[in-house]
């Protein structure tokens, strides 16, 4: 799947993927999507939580080993 920007936050744990997708979304255009890396073992489950929070569009989740995709299209 194409994204605009890429954000490697593997090795970081909750909140901070979080915080750095947020940020990250804020500075992009309605429309672009963020692809986040992430490994902390609670990624998939916090950003379904973030996408309903925010009206952001979870478009994809994917798990390969202990690593975790997960693509944003900004509101």
């Amino acid at each position: 799947m194409s994204f605009d920007i890429e954000l490697d936050t593997c090795g970081l744990n909750c909140p901070l993927p979080i915080l750095k997708a947020k940020k990250s979304l804020s500075a992009m255009q309605p429309g672009q999507v963020l692809k986040i890396m992430s490994t902390d073992p609670g990624a998939l489950r916090d950003f379904e939580a973030f996408a309903k929070q925010t009206g952001n569009d979870l478009m994809l989740q994917e798990t390969e080993g202990d690593k975790f995709s997960i693509w944003l299209k900004r509101r």
